[in-house]
């Protein structure tokens, strides 16, 4: 998984390079507030885990949300200010070199990765052919936060309309769609909910 890691993030620059300045830093992305260049340096902060969000390992449970929020802020707060050019820069470097960290959690961060790519995409109305691990990926990002965030994989089942096989409890209401629209809709992105069918 760390060279689809990899080329995930390569497509990611690529997507982002297409931008235009207005664009870029106040387009609209499906993370509520956050441009595209807020979602760059959150997934850019994602490799380091240890001072960005190492401490979230630690304290009161029920403050865990709001920690995670005030980390992923802090994450896109740094790169506000800085240059494009060089915010790219530091972007290549970051497609190419994943740290320890991210390449241990490859399998997961792609699907982290995907999602993210998939949310600066579509809130610019933007699409793209995703491959095959990518929208596995998405699904399963999907079906990993919905029990913490949403609920929605424990009163739904889930049914992909391009492979996979369904999750969720056998006899709760189905919800049909790509694992891609799928994976969004289990985490919390209701934008796609126009592309799914509900029994």
């Amino acid at each position: 998984m760390i060279e689809e890691l990899r080329a995930e993030r390569r497509r990611l620059i690529t997507t982002l390079e297409g931008l235009t300045d207005e664009e870029f830093d106040k387009g609209r992305t499906l993370c509520a507030g956050w441009s595209p260049r807020d979602v760059l340096g959150h997934v850019i902060g994602i490799d380091y885990f240890a001072s960005s969000y190492g401490r979230l390992l630690f304290g009161d449970p029920r403050t865990f949300a709001r920690r995670l929020d005030l980390a992923n802020e802090a994450q896109a707060e740094r790169v506000r200010e800085m240059p494009r050019a060089r915010l790219m820069e530091w972007a290549a470097s970051w497609a190419d070199r994943p740290s320890l960290t991210s390449r241990l959690a490859a399998r997961f961060l792609l699907g982290d990765l995907g999602v993210h790519h998939q949310d600066i995409l579509r809130g610019l109305g933007l699409s793209r052919e995703i491959p095959e691990e990518v929208s596995d990926a998405v699904f399963r990002e999907g079906l990993f936060l919905s029990p913490a965030l949403n609920k929605r994989i424990r009163s739904h089942r889930v049914v992909p309309t391009d492979g996979g096989r369904p999750r969720g409890p056998v006899d709760a209401p189905q919800v049909h769609g790509t694992r891609e629209a799928l994976g969004m809709w289990l985490t919390g992105r209701d934008d796609v909910v126009p592309e799914l069918k509900f029994d």
